[in-house]
C-alpha cells in the first residue's frame, strides 16, 4: 500500500477516535486516582504507557488494593488481556508486510479501535484502526498522569460519575455490534454470566466468564 494511501486511511480512524480518546481521558483520569494510592506516582503512569489496557490495569489495581500480592495482579491482569489473542487472530488476514511489521502494527490493537475498524465478514480496515488508536493511547498515559498528580483535588472518582464512563464505553461498543442472532444471544449469555458470578467470584472472574457467550460465534462455521 503506497503512503499517501495508508494516511488517507489513517486520518479518518483518527477522527473517529477522538470521541475514543476523550472516554479514554476520563478513564486515564479514574484510573489514575484509583492507582496512585496504591502504587505511588510513578508506576501507574509507566503502567499505562506500557500495557495501555484499562481493564487489566483497573483488575490489576484491585487485587493490590484488596491485599494481594504482585504475581496475582499479574495474573489477573493477563487473564484479562487473553481476549486480545483472538482479536490479533481476527485481524490476521488483513495484515500485509513481514512478521516484525505486522507485529508492531499489532501494538495498535485495542478493543474500541478493534471494533469499529470492522468491515463486515472477516474484514478488517487496519490504517484506519491505527488512526483510532493513536488518539487513545496519549489520552490514556496523559488522563492517568493527570489522575496521579490531582488526585487530592478530585478526590473519589465515583462522586464525579466516572466509575460509570467504563462500562457505558464497552457498552457503546457492544451496541454496535449487535447485528444479527447470534451476536444478540452472546451477549445476553455473557450478561447471565456476570450477573451470576458478580457476587460470589473474585474480581475479574467474571468478565472471563462473561466471555463464553463468544462461543455463539462457532455457530457460523
Amino acid at each position: 500500500m503506497r503512503k499517501r494511501d495508508l494516511a488517507a486511511r489513517v486520518g479518518p480512524g483518527a477522527r473517529a477516535g477522538l470521541p475514543l480518546g476523550a472516554a479514554g481521558l476520563l478513564l486515564g483520569v479514574s484510573f489514575g486516582v484509583v492507582a496512585e494510592p496504591v502504587m505511588g506516582h510513578v508506576a501507574p503512569v509507566v503502567m499505562s504507557a506500557v500495557v495501555f489496557a484499562g481493564a487489566a490495569q483497573f483488575a490489576a489495581t484491585a487485587v493490590l488494593a484488596d491485599g494481594g500480592s504482585a504475581a496475582a495482579a499479574i495474573v489477573a491482569g493477563i487473564l484479562l488481556n487473553l481476549r486480545f489473542v483472538p482479536m490479533g487472530i481476527s485481524i490476521a488476514p488483513s495484515l500485509r508486510g513481514r512478521a516484525a511489521a505486522r507485529a508492531v502494527v499489532g501494538q495498535g490493537l485495542v478493543d474500541a479501535s478493534w471494533a469499529i475498524a470492522h468491515r463486515g465478514g472477516g474484514r478488517y480496515d487496519v490504517p484506519y484502526m491505527l488512526g483510532a488508536t493513536l488518539m487513545q493511547y496519549p489520552a490514556w498515559v496523559a488522563g492517568t498522569a493527570i489522575g496521579v498528580l490531582a488526585g487530592d483535588v478530585i478526590g473519589n472518582p465515583d462522586d464525579l460519575g466516572l466509575d460509570a464512563v467504563f462500562p457505558a464505553f464497552f457498552l457503546a461498543l457492544l451496541v454496535n455490534e449487535l447485528r444479527d442472532g447470534i451476536s444478540v444471544g452472546a451477549a445476553l449469555i455473557g450478561a447471565a454470566l456476570a450477573l451470576v458470578l458478580i457476587p460470589v467470584a473474585p474480581p475479574g472472574v467474571p468478565v472471563l466468564a462473561a466471555c463464553a457467550g463468544a462461543a455463539l460465534g462457532l455457530v457460523r462455521r
